[in-house]
């Protein structure tokens, strides 16, 4: 069984909320939205991201004669339940916004229109994937924003959330700029650039420092990074040095050396004089340990003579905001617009639109929630991407969302890209809108 692909990996109420509807006789078309209510704090945008995902889950969305004999076993779920997940296929309509879209709270990420036991029951994954991808390219765009330019490479598997959260924080934080991953299987599978060096471990096997980078160097002769803080950085730097010359006989080149703890910008200060002073000026400076936006803010800033970073737990777990306050909201049912009105967590209903309106330089001014019908000035964000249970067209490739991703932040106003938290971007939700907003309410 592949868990991340069951029709199982749900909430038990999808399934009883399924069951009622089909004993009930309520199988009329349903509109869910999934969308984000508030930002986390000090978040100016989020980076919609995880659309492949769920296309792949709506399209082989099944229920094992495996998983049919284990529901069947727990007495809880009727033959009338059964029967139907036997046959179940996803055949309803998805539009959402491409991923690598900037989004904002209110607007509809993904729209899901099927048969309300259909739509109730992909909730749970659908909500899981888009959640967890959006949040970490999110805050992985912050990293790339923050670095000045600088590569930005994914170190956080080891600390993940489990292997899927792992493998989808590489996926992610790539579509969102950063430059690879240490994660060999987001290669083969998303075809994520991969980037490793070496540990600490390696360096402590050997009794000498210097034959650990030798023999390092001797085996990985195309890829010599070689961590130097194991013992003491600068002196670890001064044996990259002395080692150089007898490499470069070999035809080998160090190409550059890791910074993993301490005063990273003292160190680089330090280390990048002892490598220029041994001839080493075209070693780079790879800097880990700890790191997330603000710090690389600060050490863009200062100049730290660093070339490229590797970010881990901070950013594949977003440590400072570890979830978005999302939901996946019925707006319509057989027909009939609906309205959450809980206090709080108020919903609009009806099928939705948004429209972005941009300024005379091309940067975006703002957006424009409204019902679908409702034609507005600007560009429309949903897509069609999926009918009758068929994907429309294959998703893009991850150069092609990176290249949207870079040319959308660099739309962003200013403020909206910085790291500290900034007044809100303007969404409106439109006079149609509120209008049908108010009729519902009447008729409840």
């Amino acid at each position: 069984m592949n868990p991340s692909a069951s029709a199982l990996l749900t909430d038990l109420y999808q399934l009883t909320m399924a069951q009622t509807y089909l004993e009930q006789g309520m199988e009329d078309s349903a509109v869910f939205e999934f969308f984000v209510r508030r930002l986390p704090p000090r978040r100016n945008f989020l980076l919609a991201a995880g659309l492949e995902q769920v296309l792949a889950f709506l399209s082989g969305l099944r229920v094992t004669q495996e998983e049919l004999a284990w529901l069947a076993g727990t007495k809880r779920f009727s033959l009338r339940l059964l029967r139907y997940l036997e046959t179940l296929r996803f055949t309803g309509d998805v539009d959402a916004m491409p991923e690598g879209t900037p989004v904002f709270p209110h607007e509809p990420i993904l729209r899901v229109a099927a048969p309300i036991p259909m739509a109730q029951l992909v909730e749970t994954r659908v909500m899981n994937l888009l959640n967890f991808q959006t949040m970490i390219a999110s805050k992985a765009a912050r990293s790339v924003l923050a670095a000045g330019g600088k590569p930005v490479i994914d170190f956080g598997l080891r600390r993940a959330h489990g292997a899927e959260a792992g493998l989808l924080a590489a996926r992610a934080s790539y579509l969102a700029g950063f430059a690879g991953s240490a994660t060999v299987l987001a290669g083969m599978e998303y075809g994520v650039p991969i980037y490793g060096t070496m540990a600490h471990s390696f360096i402590q096997a050997h009794k000498e420092e210097s034959a650990a980078f030798e023999h390092f160097a001797q085996a990985q002769p195309e890829n010599v990074v070689l961590l130097i803080d194991t013992y003491d950085t600068e002196e670890g730097a001064r044996r990259v040095v002395a080692l150089a010359s007898q490499l470069r006989s070999k035809g080998i080149d160090v190409n550059g050396v890791r910074l993993d703890s301490g005063d990273l910008a003292d160190h680089a200060r330090k280390v990048r004089r002892i490598l220029d002073e041994g001839g080493l000026r075209e070693t780079r400076i790879l800097a880990s340990g700890n790191l997330d936006e603000y710090r690389l803010r600060a050490l863009a800033a200062g100049g730290a003579p660093i070339d490229s970073f590797a970010v881990g737990t901070a950013m594949t777990t977003s440590s400072d905001a570890p979830s978005l306050d999302c939901a996946y909201k019925l707006q319509e049912y057989a027909g009939r617009p609906c309205r959450k009105r809980s206090e709080g967590k108020a919903t609009w209903p009806g099928r939705k639109q948004v429209w972005r309106r941009y300024g005379p330089d091309g940067s975006f001014d703002h957006d424009v929630v409204t019902t679908l019908a409702d034609r507005q000035e600007g560009e429309p964000l949903l897509q069609p991407v999926m009918k009758g249970g068929k994907v429309l067209a294959p998703s893009p490739p991850p150069e092609a969302i990176r290249s949207k991703v870079a040319r959308e932040l660099s739309r962003l106003p200013e403020p909206f890209r910085q790291l500290d938290e900034c007044a809100p971007y303007r969404v409106e939700i439109s006079q149609v809108l509120r209008d049908l907003a108010d009729s519902v309410d009447r008729t409840v």
